[in-house]
């Protein structure tokens, strides 16, 4: 990864979806210190009929090799994971992974409603009768983990408290106010346990990664982050089809990059987790193995998600207080990449004697944990 940007995020009333792909785009390639010229591979997911032609003819790209592949907030991981594999082959020499979305925006110009559901169709219709919201879906695992492990609405709690509180450092976070326990307990009630702040903000946003071979590495502005090791994994998309709620599809995806880097969870210096809800963040960490099952409630009320604590989570405050604007996973990669290379600023994350942490995780979700992709990043 030798380029990272955000475009403009949080509330940004005046551009399209397509112009923050643009400003993403030119910034990334701006931070990589390459010419568009070597962009021979493209890669976005979300927007337009014939995403990625659409968003690639709007950049004045012309690449030999795409991505469209779309599951959800996870999709940027897997892409990342396809784009190395592709460079690998001989396929592609520079991969630009780009997503821009407007989602607030829209709303707050009645250009667009809040969803239901996904749709009414193939597996879907047997569900949406009931009103189940991708919400209410997150909201029944929550419960069960409760009902199974013990796991208390204040440890759920806590996981956001932690992500505010890394939000703080981070100028281009959305919200930085510190909150309370009681505060995320007391807020309104969403879907039976999430109140309102256990659940992701809605922002506006766009970010863009460029991936590139190794021969590029000398022309580059800044040493790379590698990529160490990536697996994907699928779950289901009906709930009746989930065997087990207090599961999420990273148990599979972080166990297969971690065998394919040949690292465990105690070599992880950060890590970026998809965040839509509070307990996402707690289920993907026992998944991921950084704790054990039923115990990552445990885990996460000792302070240790935060910027200066024993595993630093989501250090940029996460979808849960820096930006959501649609499917995230992107943001991920950018925020591990930028701690790996020392560019957090005061939200920069430091090992002891102030050395820069050298191995990122970067874990997406998507749908109601019906996909995930997990990619460990290094320096050097």
């Amino acid at each position: 990864m030798v380029g990272v940007a955000l475009s403009d995020c949080g509330r940004v009333d005046g551009p399209t979806p397509y112009a923050l792909h643009a400003q993403a785009a030119r910034r990334a390639l701006a931070d990589s210190g390459l010419q568009r010229s070597v962009i021979d591979g493209f890669a976005s997911a979300g927007l337009g009929t014939l995403a990625p032609v659409e968003v690639a003819e709007y950049l004045g790209l012309r690449p030999t090799w795409v991505d469209s592949t779309s599951v959800g907030g996870s999709t940027w991981e897997v892409m990342a994971a396809h784009a190395a594999d592709a460079i690998a082959a001989g396929h592609a020499n520079a991969v630009l992974l780009v997503y821009g979305s407007t989602a607030r925006a829209d709303i707050k110009a009645r250009r667009r409603t809040s969803n239901l559901s996904f749709g009414a169709r193939g597996p879907l219709q047997f569900e949406v009768p009931y009103g189940h919201t991708l919400i209410s879906k997150y909201a029944m695992a929550a419960r069960r983990h409760m009902h199974e492990y013990g796991t208390t609405l204040e440890q759920l709690a806590s996981v956001a408290v932690q992500a505010r509180a890394n939000a703080a450092t981070n100028p281009d976070a959305m919200f930085r106010d510190p909150i309370t326990v009681e505060e995320v307990l007391g807020g309104d009630m969403i879907a039976d346990p999430f109140t309102k702040l256990h659940c992701c903000i809605r922002s506006d946003g766009g970010c863009a990664v460029l991936l590139a071979a190794e021969d590029y590495v000398p022309d580059t502005a800044k040493a790379p982050v590698w990529i160490l090791g990536a697996g994907t994994s699928v779950s289901h998309t009906t709930m009746s089809e989930w065997e087990d709620f207090t599961v999420s599809p990273a148990a599979v995806s972080g166990r297969i990059a971690f065998e394919r880097a040949g690292l465990t969870p105690a070599d992880v210096d950060l890590a970026e987790i998809y965040d839509a809800f509070t307990y996402m963040t707690l289920v993907t960490l026992e998944d991921l193995g950084f704790c054990a099952k039923g115990e990552g409630g445990a885990f996460v009320e000792k302070g240790r998600l935060l910027r200066d604590g024993e595993l630093p989570v989501n250090t940029d405050g996460g979808g849960l207080s820096a930006c959501h604007p649609g499917m995230r996973g992107l943001f991920l990669l950018v925020e591990a990449v930028r701690q790996l290379r020392g560019e957090a600023g005061a939200g920069q994350v430091t090992k002891p004697g102030g050395r820069l942490p050298e191995v990122a995780l970067a874990s997406g979700t998507g749908g109601w944990f019906c996909s995930s992709g997990t990619v460990l990043l290094g320096r050097g």
